[in-house]
């Protein structure tokens, strides 16, 4: 069973990432989504938020699973028999970090290997930091984002006012 894991702090998810799920559970047999926790970001959604909306974005594809977590990755692989990090690539300067990336991963784990899909040209600029940055400037952001993030980001953006 070909079992690999999609990674990121998806805060929020971007229609980006919606992609990079899409393609990588027609690739393998089951796609772990993680939304990470990252102690050097302060995120606008909490953990179980970010879960919540990643298990009703991932209901179309039926390999997928979501799971939170706030430890090294090759740790969540290792504790479920996943090998494959898939990592989306936007533009060159993604390549340089995520080959940095994925060279630790290799070298804390030497089984395990990083494919790297690369964007979808519409999807080139979307990045979580610029869908909040907009959102927070009442700027719509329904190319970038789903309408449950949508909806999502201005609940949070009332609560916050």
């Amino acid at each position: 069973m070909r079992k690999a894991v999609f990674a990121g702090s998806f805060d929020p998810p971007t229609l980006g990432h919606i992609d990079v799920i899409k393609r990588a559970a027609a690739l393998f047999d089951e796609l772990l989504v993680v939304a990470a926790e990252n102690s050097q970001k302060k995120s606008l959604f909490s953990l179980d938020e970010r879960i919540e909306m990643l298990e009703r974005l991932t209901e179309p594809f039926k390999n997928t699973r979501v799971f939170g977590w706030d430890s090294l990755m090759t740790d969540f692989m290792k504790a479920q028999n996943a090998l494959i990090l898939v990592r989306g690539l936007r533009a060159q300067a993604d390549f340089a970090y995520e080959t940095e990336i994925a060279t630790i991963y290799k070298a804390i784990d030497p089984r395990v290997e990083t494919v790297f899909l690369p964007s979808d040209p519409k999807f080139l600029a979307v990045r979580s930091s610029t869908v909040k940055e907009l959102a927070a400037f009442h700027v719509d952001v329904s190319l970038m984002v789903p309408p449950l993030v949508i909806e999502a980001l201005s609940k949070k953006s009332a609560s916050l006012n």
